[in-house]
């Protein structure tokens, strides 16, 4: 092991949209495990959008990042050092330590994970909060029937990619995807399972949608908020469902954005507009994994991943893809130094 592990703290607080200057790479020496405690050499690190909102000095559903530490966030990565008798030497190990190369990590915060079934990087995405985030969304929070016709925006990123399969199992007739650009509105019909494809980019959302939904859609699942909010408002049935996951189009909005204005539609089509965070839907983890494994076993659950390689690159990364650069799950893959 080296002495030292590069981490990334956070050096000031965004405004507007955040850039490189907001961030700085420290060296640090890698910690020892106390008692109850593993180390873990991380081989894979996550960034998300909600992260954005962390930046803020704000009181959210989650605290914020402090200035001058290392951010969070999801990795996955090997046990080289342990004082936990159940997490033995050499497991991999989910945990929510990233922006890290090495992490003194609490083992009752870190879960063993099973590489036979996926790979290690999946239960960053579609076997961990990335696909639990979809499964609770069109389970519970804004239920699918059977027949419902489904719209996802954001379709083309980690959650919205494992979405369309999702409620394909759940029994939608119809599921419509919305992503910026000509090729990743194609691979949604060709490679995501998608019945129909938005290039929002192309201007016309409302137009788009009417023509992909003729009959109308019964369940929204919002990664974006904003004019894809109103859009699917619009478009919505009589006793339609809207989860409310994201709405990344505002993340970096300097002063709080318009809501729709066609929201008195609620009234008349008895909508129900519900905002969630994944964290509130664990009890359904276990009964996801569960299904989520077979249909990874049978071909019927597939993902994505943009892959970016070196600890130097994770902000980067982060950025790029609050810019939508990435296409499904965006991960950075590190490499062990000696």
């Amino acid at each position: 092991m080296p002495e030292t592990s590069r981490e990334i703290r956070l050096a000031s607080r965004p405004t507007g949209e955040p850039t490189s200057a907001n961030f700085s790479v420290v060296d640090v020496p890698v910690g020892e495990p106390g008692p109850g405690q593993i180390l873990v050499r991380n081989a894979w690190l996550s960034v998300d959008p909600y992260m954005r909102g962390r930046m803020n000095d704000a009181k959210s559903y989650v605290p914020p990042f402090e200035l001058g530490q290392p951010l969070q966030g999801g990795a996955v990565g090997e046990v080289v050092a342990s004082n936990a008798a159940h997490v033995p030497l050499g497991a991999t190990v989910l945990h929510p330590l990233g922006w890290r190369e090495y992490a003194v990590v609490d083992a009752a915060s870190a879960r063993v994970v099973d590489t036979a079934i996926a790979p290690a990087q999946a239960y960053l995405g579609a076997l961990g909060m990335v696909g639990l985030t979809a499964y609770a969304g069109l389970k519970r929070v804004a239920p699918v029937k059977e027949g419902d016709v489904v719209f996802v925006s954001g379709a083309a990123g980690a959650v919205g990619i494992i979405a369309a399969r999702v409620a394909k199992h759940l029994g939608a007739a119809k599921v419509i995807g919305s992503a910026g650009g000509p090729l990743k509105a194609k691979r949604l019909e060709a490679e995501f399972g998608y019945d129909a494809a938005i290039d929002y980019k192309a201007g016309d959302l409302d137009g788009q949608l009417a023509l992909a939904a003729p009959d109308g859609v019964d369940v929204y699942f919002d990664n974006v908020g904003g004019d894809h909010l109103r859009a699917a408002i619009d478009a919505m049935n009589r006793d339609g469902r809207v989860a409310v996951c994201g709405a990344i189009s505002a993340y970096n909005a300097t002063t709080p954005p318009p809501g729709p204005d066609n929201l008195h539609q609620l009234i008349g089509k008895r909508l129900t507009l519900r905002g969630f965070i994944v964290g509130d839907h664990q009890d359904l983890a276990a009964e996801y994994a569960q299904l989520a494994a077979g249909w990874l076993r049978d071909g019927s659950l597939q993902y994505e991943e943009t892959v970016v390689d070196g600890i130097d690159n994770t902000v980067d990364a982060f950025l790029g893809m609050l810019r939508g650069a990435n296409t499904g799950k965006m991960l950075i893959r590190l490499t062990a130094r000696d």
